[in-house]
């Protein structure tokens, strides 16, 4: 059983279409009054009816309901109302049960002015701009030069015709493709939402451009639409808006990629100038061409300032000042040598006749001998031999030996201080005196006879 009372509906026991038409207008009675915003679509008014029938559609879908209401309300609130005006109602649901229909009776009709619009306009750019739809920083820049664009407009607008001639004026093999809706009216949001979604799953498409001509505030309500703001913030594919004049700045603006003052200016935008480009290349070859001549004659220069000098120009030239320089050093060398030892000649000379003058053979050759007792004690005074003592005498060309007979006196040995104790030990044997040529004389021994 269901609340009213009634079975609940079977297959043997269905419920007849008066039940169902009375249950759905019991239902839809429930919901009561409410205020309603949206765009007529088609206003109906027949002669001498006292009933006006409207078309109200959503400015942002695609959908679309009944309303009637009496001549008097709708000639009260909204005298001048034609197709296309923005309104906001006071209505009640009902449903027709005679037509299966559903439909909304109003009793107060208002229609939207422009500073209403304006304010609602505002707050949603507010909201927008809080959710980040505006942030520079999720703005992407297009490509230099396109593969291919996207082109959203009106059929056979001046926009599509700007667009079009001015990009291919400025780069000929520019490919578009252009998809053609409504830009204003109650059809222009979904067409434009359903035209983006196609342009942006194309992967072909390198950047999509929203072009619509100038016109009034009403006119351009739909580029100022939230459903089509978002969907603009979500396509993948950079967006340019061109849309109006440059005075006419309608959300969609801020959220695109890019923001042209029109449609021709989105032309320049999207393509660079074939002869701009040109002419750039022709100034950059140029600079470069100016700079590997300038690296070149600068290289020259250098080059030529090295072989200039005297390293490589006459490379001889140092191995012969090199060459000067060491026979130079090598004489200076060998004089130093000669004369270091012609030095060492004249002093060992000197040296030599000294030691001459000092040597005990010298004066054995002036006459003098030295007389010593067997044990090798030089005898000094007459006191230190005795009678038969042999002796031995040493000569400058030899030796004799003698016998002591004994001492004789005189005045010269009695003043003749006596000879200092010689220290024990061998001692020094003279040398002879060397011959006249520098060689040395042998030493010869001549014993005497026994005296």
């Amino acid at each position: 059983m269901t609340d009213s009372g009634l079975p609940r509906s079977t297959a043997d026991e269905p419920w007849p279409v008066r039940v169902v038409s009375q249950k759905l207008s019991a239902w839809i009675a429930k919901l009561g009054w409410v205020w309603i915003d949206g765009q007529v679509a088609q206003i109906s008014r027949r002669p001498g009816a006292a009933t006006v029938f409207l078309t109200l559609r959503d400015p942002s879908a695609d959908l679309s309901l009944t309303v009637t209401t009496n001549r008097d309300v709708l000639d009260a609130g909204a005298p001048e109302l034609a197709e296309g005006a923005r309104v906001v109602l006071h209505a009640k649901p009902e449903f027709y049960a005679a037509r299966g229909t559903l439909s909304l009776r109003a009793d107060e009709v208002r229609q939207v002015g422009l500073g209403e619009l304006l304010a609602r306009l505002e707050k949603l750019k507010k909201l927008l701009a809080a959710e980040g739809l505006f942030d520079r920083a999720r703005k992407r820049r297009p490509p230099f030069l396109p593969n291919r664009i996207g082109l959203i407009t009106g059929r056979a607008s001046a926009a599509e015709r700007d667009v079009l001639t001015n990009a291919r004026r400025r780069w000929p093999a520019v490919q578009f493709r252009t998809v053609n809706v409504a830009v204003q009216g109650p059809t222009a949001v979904p067409q434009i939402i359903d035209a983006l979604k196609v342009l942006d799953a194309d992967p072909g498409i390198d950047v999509i451009v929203l072009a619509r001509g100038g016109g009034g505030v009403e006119d351009l309500l739909p580029f100022s639409d939230e459903a089509l703001c978002r969907a603009v913030f979500a396509c993948r594919t950079p967006v340019v808006s061109a849309i109006g004049h440059e005075t006419d700045i309608p959300l969609l603006d801020y959220v695109a990629d890019v923001r042209a003052s029109t449609p021709t200016d989105a032309a320049k935008r999207i393509v660079p100038d074939l002869g701009e480009e040109l002419r750039l290349i022709r100034m950059a070859r140029d600079r470069l061409d100016r700079a590997v001549v300038g690296l070149i004659d600068r290289e020259t220069h250098r080059i030529e300032a090295w072989r200039s000098r005297p390293v490589l120009a006459r490379p001889e030239l140092l191995l012969d000042q090199r060459a000067a320089d060491v026979t130079a050093l090598r004489d200076r060398a060998r004089r130093c040598v000669v004369h270091r030892l012609g030095t060492a000649a004249g002093e060992l000379t000197h040296t030599v006749a000294r030691l001459r003058a000092l040597s005990p053979a010298a004066t054995l050759h002036r006459g003098y001998a030295i007389v010593q007792r067997a044990d090798g004690h030089v005898v000094r005074a007459p006191a230190e031999v005795a009678p038969g003592d042999p002796l031995r005498v040493r000569l400058a060309e030899g030796e004799l030996t003698a016998t002591a007979d004994g001492a004789a006196s005189g005045p010269e040995t009695a003043d003749r201080p006596a000879a200092p104790e010689p220290k024990p030990g061998p001692q020094p044997q003279p040398q002879p005196e060397p011959r006249a040529d520098g060689t040395p004389r042998r030493r010869t021994k001549k014993t005497g006879a026994p005296g």
